[in-house]
């Protein structure tokens, strides 16, 4: 009996791993929240229910949004004030 691949938790553990390291190269931290909603993904797959396609991939989407929300929070400026800059220094 074949298994589809969404289905497999590896599969899931291993997109978690592919966010990670391409949030490492390219440095846009909404990766992370990918790869931390993947991981939770993997997870999810691991409980004994039979979850659809769309299930998961809404599921997915809520946590990854959620990871990145939270990371965001946690990983703030402490003064949480962007600089903003109006003026060129190199007049």
């Amino acid at each position: 009996m074949e298994t589809a691949l969404w289905h497999l938790w590896w599969v899931w553990l291993a997109a978690a791993l592919g966010l990670a390291i391409l949030e490492i190269v390219v440095s846009g931290f909404i990766f992370l929240g990918f790869a931390a909603g993947a991981a939770l993904v993997a997870l999810l797959v691991l409980l004994p229910f039979d979850l659809g396609l769309a299930t998961l991939l809404a599921s997915f989407a809520i946590l990854s949004l959620t990871s990145w929300i939270v990371l965001r929070r946690a990983f703030r400026r402490p003064d949480d004030q962007t600089r903003v800059i109006r003026e060129d220094i190199n007049k």
